[in-house]
């Protein structure tokens, strides 16, 4: 299960980018969302899925659905259609691990050691050396940083309060609440701030089929099991190694290609995540 989750979390980014020139983020996420709703809600009928029986449980399921899918892929749509590489946007969403360490200590119960915290710094210099380009300079784009930045507290918030209030949820009925929430919130910043058209190419559809089975369905249960059956911050070290497979997939698909400064840095990321989250 965690090398499948890897794969498929990584192939989200590419689908994402590979699907963006015909929707804008928000409109395709909201289809997204109504098909992965559609899918949900028929297969919790036909196995009689258990629901939650009280509004409290409700609520904190829709919450954890609002913070993974809407906040998470709603800002990493929106750094990888202004423009943001996917390999940089999966890098910086791959920090996850270091804020779930730092946040942990308080909401869970985990303490901090002097090796995670020597992890946490040397995380943050490997992003600093990756995204120096994109701060500064003819390659600056501070907009699609801060989308992924948004992205990162949302997955990270998300994990989080998913172990905490979710864990024993039923993955049928459970989906359908998240995404429903998630789908109001993006439905609106759709109508907000797009012009809710798409263009149904092959490509589109395809991107639209992968995202909604795979990615959606896959891979956001896979990550739900793996919350049930282990510690938050043992969840989290997966997604150090979504970065440079994320890279890997852009170099032969987009041919989305880091210098050699860059790599040093992703390498310093995946070193002191790794210094973070192992035992």
């Amino acid at each position: 299960m965690p090398a499948a989750f890897v794969f498929l979390w990584s192939t989200g980014f590419i689908g994402a980018k590979y699907g963006m020139p015909y929707a804008e983020p928000f409109t395709f996420l909201s289809a997204r969302f109504v098909i992965v709703i559609a899918l949900m809600l028929g297969l919790s009928i036909i196995t009689k899925a258990p629901w939650p029986k009280d509004v409290k449980t409700v609520m904190h399921i829709a919450i954890a659905g609002a913070l993974v899918n809407a906040m998470y892929l709603g800002g990493v749509f929106s750094s990888v259609h202004n423009g943001l590489p996917v390999g940089i946007s999966a890098l910086i969403t791959g920090l996850q691990p270091v804020l779930t360490a730092m946040f942990a200590s308080r909401l869970l119960g985990e303490t901090v050691t002097k090796r995670q915290w020597l992890g946490i710094v040397l995380g943050f210099i490997g992003v600093v050396m990756v995204v120096a380009n994109k701060i500064s300079g003819p390659e600056a784009n501070l907009t699609g940083i801060l989308f992924a930045v948004i992205a990162l507290f949302g997955i990270t918030a998300g994990t989080l309060y998913q172990k905490k209030y979710c864990a024993a949820m039923d993955l049928r009925s459970g989906s359908v609440i998240q995404f429903s929430s998630s789908l109001v919130i993006i439905f609106l910043l759709a109508i907000f701030f797009e012009p809710l058209q798409i263009q149904w190419s092959g490509e589109f559809i395809f991107s639209l089929f992968w995202l909604v089975v795979v990615l959606s369905v896959g891979a956001i249960s896979l990550l739900t099991l793996l919350i049930r059956r282990g510690a938050a911050s043992k969840v989290a070290s997966l997604f150090y190694l979504v970065p440079p497979v994320t890279a890997l997939m852009s170099f032969f698909i987009f041919d989305e290609a880091l210098g050699p400064f860059e790599l040093i840095g992703m390498a310093a990321v995946v070193a002191g995540v790794a210094l973070v989250t192992r035992e």
